[in-house]
């Protein structure tokens, strides 16, 4: 839709007709001169009068020609992000003591940041947004498993220690 300083541009003839007291302000005349003056500006002209259905573009197109669409980094970026949620899901038959806590921590952190992020940047990513929080779940879940055979390796520990101060 073309801003409202180009419409009144357009206008500005005709509003001047009508000042001084001629024709009605939407004629034939006037429908043909709006016309000209958005063609001249490179726009289309758009009327609901005609009764013509505007035909809906299709999934594919509006997808492509999206701000964040096929075409554009901002798709790109999270399909190639995957790759490290599913190297996380991977990791998942991985012994605990082999996984590293570091390397899990960081992943959860640039999950839950970049998950934030994706909401508060123009346009919104919701497909960042998704392989985001994913990358946090699965860093989550490995922490959490970390911590668990850490705490288990303690206890073992200390009913080590026991068991041979009792003996």
């Amino acid at each position: 839709m073309a801003p409202t300083s180009n419409i009144l541009r357009a206008a500005r003839p005709i509003l001047r007709q009508r000042a001084a007291g001629s024709s009605p302000f939407f004629t034939s005349q006037n429908q043909q001169f709006f016309r000209q003056q958005f063609r001249q500006q490179g726009k289309r002209w758009q009327s609901t009068a005609s009764g013509e259905q505007q035909e809906t573009a299709s999934w594919f197109k509006r997808a492509w020609e999206s701000e964040v669409g096929i075409k554009t980094v901002h798709f790109w970026a999270p399909v190639m992000k995957w790759a490290l949620v599913l190297a996380g899901i991977s990791d998942f038959a991985r012994p605990a003591e082999k996984l590293s806590f570091a390397q899990n921590f960081s992943l959860m952190c640039t999950g839950l940041i970049w998950t934030r992020w994706c909401f508060v940047i123009k346009p919104k990513n919701m497909l960042l947004a998704a392989v985001n929080f994913f990358l946090a779940l699965v860093g989550i879940t490995q922490i959490s498993r970390i911590t668990m055979h850490e705490m288990n390796k303690k206890e073992t520990v200390k009913d080590v220690v026991e068991a041979k101060v009792k003996a």
